[in-house]
């Protein structure tokens, strides 16, 4: 089989095209861009209803540089399957309600060498942290490849390595898929979030624990990668779930951050 399929559709965002389209339109038009083009972003992987609008923070900052855009290197934290280091995917295409996205194999199999990289689909099959990024990606850029990585138990330089390998000109973006605290009520996710964006704004990869963000693997590699190359780490949102769509006694936080070398 040379296609992952959607497996969340209907749960994390709508099933069909038509609605899932409607709703992502609305995230981003929502959201006002900054107007200074990112490197790479970081944005929330939860169901659209809850992490929408902070997802929608993020995307919108590549709207004005969507023509220049060529390929996406988009790595998730593996969370149904146990990865050591990063896992690339065999298959050529993703899917989507919205249609299907290429994968650049050939950047791809250039990791091949490298110890931390597996090659797998059993642990992209239903993981979540990068399927919910699609439908953004895919109404925003439209035509692009994409370069997909579930990150398990890394190091900062391993994750670091792979996106240096994979970092590009201008035609390429990084995204990080990640939510911040997990299962707390509102003022403590809302103090432990603070801390977190605290420490991804002044680069410290040191910063981030197990209570910071399920994605801190890949966000301590990109972190990395963004002091060697001199960017800059801006806040675009910070909410949780109480504010979007949920109760308060027990929420999730989402981060929208850009990275930019201004």
């Amino acid at each position: 089989m040379d296609v992952r399929p959607a497996a969340l559709a209907g749960q994390f965002y709508a099933g069909d095209a038509a609605t899932l389209a409607a709703d992502v339109d609305r995230f981003l038009a929502a959201a006002t861009p900054s107007g200074r083009a990112p490197k790479a972003i970081v944005a929330p992987h939860a169901g659209l209803i809850y992490s929408g609008p902070i997802a929608g923070s993020a995307y919108s900052e590549l709207a004005p540089i969507r023509d220049q855009i060529e390929r996406i290197v988009l790595l998730g934290p593996a969370h149904r399957v146990f990865v050591r280091g990063l896992c690339a995917p065999t298959v050529e295409r993703f899917e989507t309600p919205l249609g299907a996205v290429r994968l650049d194999r050939r950047a791809l199999d250039s990791l091949r060498d490298l110890p931390q990289v597996s090659f797998a689909d059993a642990p992209h099959a239903q993981e979540h942290s990068l399927e919910v990024q699609l439908p953004f990606l895919q109404r925003l850029l439209g035509d692009f490849a994409l370069v997909p990585l579930v990150v398990g138990a890394a190091s900062p330089e391993d994750v670091a390595e792979v996106l240096e390998r994979l970092w590009g000109g201008p035609e390429t973006r990084v995204v990080i898929s990640s939510d911040l605290s997990h299962f707390h009520d509102y003022d403590s996710a809302r103090e432990l979030d603070r801390v977190t964006t605290a420490a991804i704004e002044a680069l410290d990869v040191r910063g981030l624990d197990e209570e910071s963000a399920c994605g801190r693997v890949p966000i301590r590699g990109l972190l990395t990668v963004a002091r060697r190359h001199g960017l800059r780490a801006r806040t675009l949102d910070l909410r949780n779930s109480g504010d979007t769509a949920g109760r308060k006694d027990r929420v999730v936080g989402y981060g929208a951050y850009a990275f930019t070398d201004d």
